[in-house]
């Protein structure tokens, strides 16, 4: 597999303490529930929770509407669902990468629908051109424009998460 670097390590790292100290200053005073989407978003997640000055619980969940393949099937399974209580609270949602949007804008609503006072949602990645649904990312790590990347957590068949920056996966030097 031939990867080439979109996303250096060390840029990574400063990108989400700036986000931290925006979120930071966003949120104030406000208490936030943090719900970090798995698996991609766990390494985004760490890091961006400890740069956060902010009063925050934490929770998880797991979403799919890819599994194993690199096209959305349409359809959204929670296959682990949160184990906190978020009427009247403000949610942010963190994920690693906003692509077609359909995961997240069925959660979005689901969260509204058990009464989250707001929801906003953190991607590292945003890919707006490719939205099948209307999600809007309201704190971006980084924007572009196309290819299937990896690293930091994000995987293709569970497979590169570990890596320290981001890369796309370079079809044509196969």
């Amino acid at each position: 597999m031939n990867l080439r670097e979109v996303f250096a390590r060390d840029e990574i790292k400063k990108r989400v303490q700036d986000l931290g100290r925006e979120i930071s200053i966003f949120y104030g005073r406000e208490k936030v529930l943090g719900v970090c989407v798995l698996k991609g978003a766990f390494v985004f997640f760490a890091d961006l929770v400890r740069s956060l000055e902010i009063d925050m619980e934490i929770d998880f969940v797991r979403l799919s509407s890819y599994g194993d393949d690199t096209v959305t099937s349409g359809e959204v399974t929670v296959k682990n669902d949160l184990e906190t209580d978020v009427w009247e609270k403000n949610v942010l949602v963190v994920e690693d990468i906003v692509d077609t949007g359909v995961s997240l804008y069925y959660f979005r609503q689901m969260l509204l629908s058990r009464g989250a006072s707001s929801v906003r949602i953190c991607a590292l990645i945003d890919k707006h051109e490719r939205r099948q649904l209307p999600v809007s990312v309201d704190f971006c790590g980084f924007r572009v424009q196309k290819g299937f990347l990896v690293g930091y957590g994000l995987d293709m068949a569970q497979k590169y998460r570990n890596l320290p920056g981001i890369y796309a996966i370079d079809p044509s030097q196969e």
